[in-house]
């Protein structure tokens, strides 16, 4: 396929493991029936991708418990409940943990669910990984005494960097940086700053890389998707893209299937991208329970080329399908149908646009 096409990261669980989970928080299951059931679910994950011919696989964050926000400090000592709140349209509230003391390590990297991922595929697999901007929001306002947030985020910055880079070297075909509390930045700051000492601490992350591997460095933005809800999808996008795009990434994942005005945003990508740079358009709503056809796909991304030149152009879902754990709204064969119709839609695509098959 001449128009390249990625997944963005969850797949919802099986019940079997999330019910499985639950038991062992209620002591009526051991850590070793759920880490049975965590591998059970990536070996179906990756077969599931394999049959809907996706060029490139993820492990669908199984693994990642709670969510991918949390995944790399669930288990730290030096956490408490009361941190950072996101509400979500629908009503209900995600709260981050706060960090106690310091210094600030990981539990668990990215590279380590690469490592039995790569067990089971020979597929180009992609990583997701935490933005240092989501996780800066662990440190307290009031600060923490004896460890200051300069030092904390020093710590941060060396944390994300061994995380991308163990990505990078276990041959990671994308490392996509999930950077959903961009738009959120602009509904609790609406002048901008927060928004762009998020971007100025990422871009000081991705300075720790070559030009050679931020080619293989992405970054996700979407108004959050959680329980068919989101978090800041009110704000407007025309706010955030000219910033996003400073980024010193190559790859950008953004969520479009979902928005109301398409050739609107499109417009904006293609005044903003810059040369060296690639927008996978979303061409798949995980929040809309009705599997989109390959055709309607095929429109959304000729839709797409009239805007952006091809060899700029991609195609990947608007958010992951199960970023949290507890998420049952959607199911695994549904999200896989959609994965099917865009990699489908998007190959038609290519064909009516003259592309050769690759």
């Amino acid at each position: 396929m001449s128009i390249p096409t990625e997944p963005i990261g969850s797949i919802p669980r099986p019940v079997e493991l999330i019910d499985t989970a639950l038991a062992v928080q209620a002591g009526t299951a051991s850590p070793a029936e759920l880490e049975a059931m965590f591998d059970a679910a990536v070996r179906d994950t990756l077969a599931e991708f394999d049959a809907t011919g996706s060029p490139v696989v993820s492990d669908g964050e199984q693994r990642k418990f709670q969510s991918f926000w949390t995944y790399s400090i669930q288990g730290l000592p030096d956490l408490d409940a009361h941190g950072f709140e996101i509400p979500f349209n629908v009503g209900h509230i995600r709260q981050m943990p706060r960090l106690t003391r310091g210094p600030f390590r990981y539990r668990t990297y990215a590279y380590q669910h690469m490592d039995v991922a790569a067990r089971h595929t020979a597929r180009p697999l992609k990583q997701a990984v935490i933005s240092p901007s989501a996780l800066s929001l662990l440190y307290p306002i009031e600060g923490i005494d004896g460890y200051s947030r300069e030092a904390f985020l020093d710590d941060l910055l060396a944390e994300h960097e061994k995380e991308v880079r163990g990505c990078l070297e276990r041959g990671a075909h994308t490392v996509q940086i999930d950077f959903t509390e961009a738009r959120l930045a602009l509904k609790i700051d609406a002048s901008g700053h927060l928004l762009q000492s998020f971007i100025d601490l990422n871009n000081l992350a991705l300075e720790r890389f070559t030009d050679a591997e931020r080619r293989r460095i992405g970054v996700h933005t979407c108004p959050g998707g959680d329980r068919d809800s989101t978090h800041s999808a009110d704000v407007d996008y025309a706010e955030l893209l000219p910033v996003l795009f400073s980024l010193d990434a190559s790859r950008f994942f953004i969520q479009l299937a979902s928005e109301p005005d398409r050739p609107r945003v499109l417009a904006f990508i293609r005044d903003h991208l810059r040369p060296g740079q690639q927008a996978f358009v979303g061409v798949i709503n995980p929040l809309d329970p009705r599997v989109e056809t390959p055709e309607e796909v095929c429109e959304r991304v000729l839709e797409a080329a009239e805007f952006i030149p091809l060899a700029q152009l991609g195609t990947t879902d608007d958010c992951g399908f199960a970023p949290f754990s507890d998420d049952r709204s959607t199911s695994r064969a549904t999200a896989f149908a959609k994965i099917r119709a865009r990699v489908q839609g998007t190959a038609m695509a290519a064909a009516r646009l003259g592309m050769p098959d690759q």
